[in-house]
């Protein structure tokens, strides 16, 4: 009897699709990250190169390519279409995520060795995020359409701005509302204290130990609220592919697997991307607009594919065009620091969604 129970528990449909799907995702998740985590980086001393970030990357990638695979060959070739666009989406807006990510732990003066540490529990928190803005997206989109019109809207406009942008219009994390508001109410420390989040240390005014905050956790704080912006944008773009829950939820959590990989080959590289915005700006008015001409009204059909090479031919040619134009720069941590650079230091530009 229990078995028979299980096995109706399991076949039962969650949001359009079995609940067997959900619990084998997120198993294979956990399974990921007890492997990353527990075995590839069981020093907390450990600094990851350019190198290992690359390849790291690429295993995730990988993987996540290798699970499209899968959802290609059971949910079919529509379902296979609509996620490797969603990765390939999120992926490539998550590019702008990691340059203000690098401005974020530069600013509070957070080491290399600390870094992996605040951006594993950025990427842990950020799955749960995720999950609640991507379960509200589907509930208000099957609760009434013509939300899709909105995203429209918001892509249409976050992509002008993005693209409009310009330098002088950065702000820097040191001056920003968020910062100023955590450091006027609680304790936090002057400088980092090792890979601690939070320290027991003697108070100011009295020589009583209390807990004080580390830049750390301050960096933490301000990583999720970056995450929770940039998901304003890279949700609605990928409901703009697919309103499928599973589609969409598997697609967003594989490119955040691969972010914290990322980070450390892009924040070595940063200035080499320096015109990678215009290609993300483009990238949010063609889904945009993709809304507008196929959603709203219905005047010609967008297969996946489309969008799928659409992005890809813009984010290759953001890519390309970047390091031709950067080609004279030195694009590596060490000649970043024999010329007295600091490492990983981003532009200024980066910053405007901060």
């Amino acid at each position: 009897m229990s078995d028979l129970l299980t096995a109706d528990f399991l076949t039962h449909a969650w949001l359009g699709k079995p609940v067997w799907m959900w619990l084998g995702f997120h198993a294979l998740i956990a399974a990921l990250l007890a492997f990353d985590l527990g075995l590839l980086h069981r020093d907390k001393d450990h600094e990851i190169g350019v190198k290992e970030s690359l390849l790291l990357t690429a295993f995730y990638f990988s993987l996540g390519l290798v699970f499209g695979g899968w959802v290609w060959w059971y949910l079919g070739p529509q379902a296979g279409q609509e996620y490797v666009t969603g990765l390939v989406i999120e992926k490539s807006l998550s590019m702008d995520n990691v340059f203000v990510i690098a401005v974020i732990l530069t600013a509070l003066g957070v080491p290399r060795a600390a870094q992996h540490r605040v951006l594993v529990w950025g990427i842990l928190a950020a799955v749960l995020l995720r999950g609640l803005m991507i379960g509200l997206g589907a509930a208000l989109v099957q609760q009434a359409h013509w939300v899709l019109s909105l995203f429209a809207a918001f892509l249409i406009y976050a992509g002008l701005k993005m693209l409009f942008s310009k330098e002088e219009d950065a702000q820097d994390v040191n001056e920003s509302a968020s910062l100023r508001f955590l450091r006027k109410h609680l304790r936090i420390t002057d400088k980092p204290r090792g890979q601690h989040f939070v320290v027991r240390e003697p108070r100011r005014r009295d020589g009583k130990p209390v807990l004080w905050l580390t830049p750390l956790a301050l960096a933490l704080v301000l990583v999720n609220i970056a995450d929770v912006i940039f998901a304003v944008d890279s949700v609605p773009a990928i409901f703009a592919i697919t309103t499928d829950p599973f589609i969409v939820y598997t697609s967003n959590i594989f490119a955040i697997l691969g972010l914290r990989a990322l980070y450390f080959a892009l924040a070595a590289m940063v200035d080499r991307f320096a015109y990678l915005k215009t290609a993300l700006a483009l990238i949010l008015l063609f889904i945009g607009a993709k809304i507008v001409v196929a959603d709203t009204f219905d005047l010609v059909h967008v297969p996946p594919w489309v969008s799928l090479l659409v992005t890809l031919v813009l984010l290759a040619a953001g890519v390309t065009y970047s390091l031709w134009r950067t080609r004279g720069v030195a694009g590596g941590p060490e000649t970043e620091k024999d010329a007295g650079k600091e490492p990983g230091k981003p532009p200024q530009e980066a910053t405007h969604r901060a």
